[in-house]
């Protein structure tokens, strides 16, 4: 039975799941009933951060156009892009190999955005049903999940969980923050 999150909540995987080791981080969406005459193309991003908590490079920014981090074991892979979020279940997966993560990289924030939100008149508030779970790729099992209950209705990009290390152990916080201005504005933040 997985636990489920609620926003602001940290929780470490070692105690609520001991010996995880590697993770498929699946994220998911609706579209609500709307109709603006454009398709929602929703993103996920993964920003690897080193201890001042900024990207480590260009290249550990993980996101549909660069789906593997740089490092030789490639700890951290994007799944591939959902163009349109259809169907039931994960849109969209990130698979992390704890591990194998250098120990350079001390956070993963797990980021979605909506492509070309401001052209198209887009917001996460016509977006529903929104998760990320994280599920152990061993046995296939739900260890947590997090059920975005806000409306974010003017917001174009949110910062949903970020995995961290702390004290030696992995843990994972449900943050559920939102942003206007797209990935510019995650970028701005975590940008040297």
């Amino acid at each position: 039975m997985a636990i489920s999150l609620t926003k602001g909540q940290r929780i470490s995987l070692d105690k609520v799941y001991p010996g995880l080791e590697a993770a498929f981080v699946g994220l998911g969406w609706d579209v609500k009933k709307v109709d603006t005459g454009k398709d929602y193309d929703l993103d996920v991003s993964v920003f690897m951060l080193g201890e001042n908590e900024k990207l480590i490079s260009d290249s550990h920014m993980i996101f549909y156009n660069n789906l593997k981090s740089p490092d030789p074991a490639h700890c951290v892979e994007h799944m591939g892009d959902n163009l349109t979020g259809a169907g039931e279940g994960d849109d969209e997966v990130i698979l992390v190999n704890f591990t194998k993560v250098p120990a350079d990289v001390k956070k993963l924030v797990f980021v979605v955005t909506i492509h070309d939100a401001d052209q198209r008149g887009q917001s996460f508030g016509q977006i529903e049903n929104s998760f990320v779970r994280l599920v152990d790729v061993k046995t296939k099992q739900e260890v947590l999940r997090y059920d975005l209950m806000e409306d974010y209705s003017i917001e174009t990009a949110l910062i949903v969980t970020e995995i961290y290390r702390k004290d030696g152990e992995w843990r994972m916080s449900a943050v559920g923050s939102g942003y206007q201005g797209g990935l510019q504005a995650i970028l701005n933040r975590y940008y040297k």
